[in-house]
């Protein structure tokens, strides 16, 4: 039994769908990670599976519990870390992690084993008030008032946005070292480069999930030719791309354009005659392998 099951989970707002048949699974033990862009449904779905929503048609199941029937047994063995910031910006570092221990009636002594490895990086400001503390440091403090019950499943939603570089890493380490413990987790993201990170994931966009595979798995059913063009011009470049032909896409990738062709004929040297006639200048194209970005943009194009 997969320690999470969806199966066609569809949620609407006065008639405009929200997520729409959403179903995959997650094992137990498994770092399932969610990836899409802001207003792709990732929150949505989290509320659900976290029995904060009611779904408007499906089901889904988290540890073998039925969100809907069962919802007061999956808040026991759940850890939920919201996308903002939620905890008590009055109370101290020590006082957050003591009430949500008391409200799952157990203490921060009893599994402090649990929370030792993140707590310690914040201890020395345990007595600091939670809206003092800076992002990566409250992002510890989240993590560790969502684990200081024993979760068997923790739900992490966007737990990275607006964080640092060194925090983001910092907070993936933590995870692969609760995924060596069993801890089943399902994190959300906007960042593609974390899809790398998560034994498995989900693309979502507009509600749908597009695929759902290992970073490899996604990025070998890529089969296209894929090039990145740069040029002096790069917002020029851009439209007289886009008013090729041959051009099945193209958008723009940091210094370069990404771009591919309709069929394998038009390759580096069409492409190369085509952008002198441009009168473009200084122009590099080469060759690339896809990355979990451009899968995404291409699954998108997909009706």
């Amino acid at each position: 039994m997969p320690a999470i099951d969806i199966d066609t989970i569809c949620k609407s707002y006065g008639g405009v769908p929200a997520i729409e048949n959403i179903s995959f699974s997650v094992d137990k033990g498994e770092l399932f990670g969610l990836i899409g862009p802001d207003g792709a449904g990732k929150t949505t779905l989290f509320k659900i599976l976290v029995t904060l929503l009611l779904p408007s048609a499906g089901k889904a199941r988290v540890q073998g519990y039925d969100v809907v029937d069962d919802f007061l047994s999956i808040r026991q063995i759940i850890g939920y870390m919201p996308g903002k910031f939620s905890l008590y910006q009055d109370l101290s570092i020590e006082e957050n992690l003591e009430f949500f221990a008391t409200v799952f009636k157990t203490t921060v002594k009893e599994n402090y084993d649990m929370i030792r490895d993140i707590y310690v990086q914040i201890e020395p400001f345990k007595k600091r008030r939670a809206g003092q503390l800076s992002g990566g440091m409250k992002q510890k403090l989240a993590l560790c008032c969502a684990l200081i019950h024993k979760p068997q499943v923790l739900f992490l939603d966007e737990p990275t946005t607006g964080v640092d570089a060194v925090s983001r890493k910092e907070f993936w380490d933590m995870l692969q070292t609760l995924k060596a413990q069993g801890i089943t987790i399902l994190v959300s993201t906007a960042y593609m480069d974390e899809a790398a990170l998560c034994d498995r994931i989900a693309l979502i966009q507009h509600g749908k999930i597009l695929s759902v595979n290992t970073n490899e798995g996604i990025i070998a059913g890529y089969k296209k030719p894929l090039y990145a063009v740069k040029s002096g011009d790069t917002y020029r470049l851009l439209n007289d791309l886009r008013s090729l032909a041959a051009t099945e896409s193209c958008y723009p990738f940091g210094e370069y354009v990404h771009w591919t062709a309709k069929n394998e004929e038009t390759g580096k040297p069409g492409l190369e005659t085509y952008l002198a006639q441009c009168s473009h200048r200084d122009v590099e194209v080469k060759r690339i392998s896809p990355g979990i970005e451009d899968c995404f943009m291409d699954l998108m194009r997909k009706p």
